[in-house]
């Protein structure tokens, strides 16, 4: 790697030409072929005609690396003494089966999504699933009050919410699924599809 303090210089004095060897080493699904540019309203837009996909570069890229075997994602609750291991090729076929529900259900490029579970292995799949159909997805805290969770889907207005039965705070269980359902029930926007996995013994914040 070359002398911090240089390439800081560089970055400074010459940004685009700078941005443009680190996008170089970025697997693009469609290359930029502006590195710099103005959007409508006169602000800086970088790569704006470059085409990405997160999932594919957190997932696929790695795999064709040669990595497929290697650990992708480790999970260690000491709240639940539950540990899971995915390797590059397990996390991705877990990503595609999900993304494959979320496509079956109408999701599409564009639409926006609620993740709003405990820190589990779902959670992970189902952001790198809404990325890799081009879904947006919005992750609420678990456990936020069913009014807080309102304000949010009306912020959002998302076809989906992607949630957990329940979350584990220490001693205390959590149930997702009333606070989900009060929630649509104050909120403006209709949610079309509200998921929510029922395994309680990996859910925990």
């Amino acid at each position: 790697m070359a002398n911090y303090q240089e390439e800081f210089v560089k970055s400074l004095n010459s940004p685009e030409a700078f941005w443009a060897e680190q996008a170089s080493h970025i697997a693009w699904y469609t290359a930029p072929s502006s590195i710099l540019s103005k959007d409508e309203n006169g602000n800086d837009a970088w790569f704006a005609d470059g085409e990405i996909n997160s999932s594919y570069l957190a997932l696929d890229y790695h795999i064709e690396q040669g990595r497929g075997d290697q650990l992708a994602l480790i999970y260690d609750s000491p709240v639940t003494n539950t540990k899971t291991k995915f390797t590059f090729y397990e996390l991705r076929e877990a990503v595609a089966r999900f993304a494959g529900v979320l496509r079956n259900l109408g999701i599409e490029k564009s639409d926006r999504v609620i993740i709003y579970m405990p820190m589990i292995p779902e959670a992970a799949i189902a952001m790198l699933a809404c990325a890799r159909i081009g879904a947006i997805h919005s992750v609420v805290f678990g456990g936020f009050a069913a009014k807080e969770l309102a304000t949010r889907i009306d912020d959002a207005r998302p076809r989906a919410i992607l949630s957990a039965s329940c979350g584990i705070e220490f001693s205390n269980i959590i149930e997702y699924k009333p606070l989900i359902d009060e929630a649509i029930k104050i909120s403006s926007h209709q949610v079309e599809y509200p998921l929510c996995s029922n395994d309680p013994n990996v859910s925990h914040k």
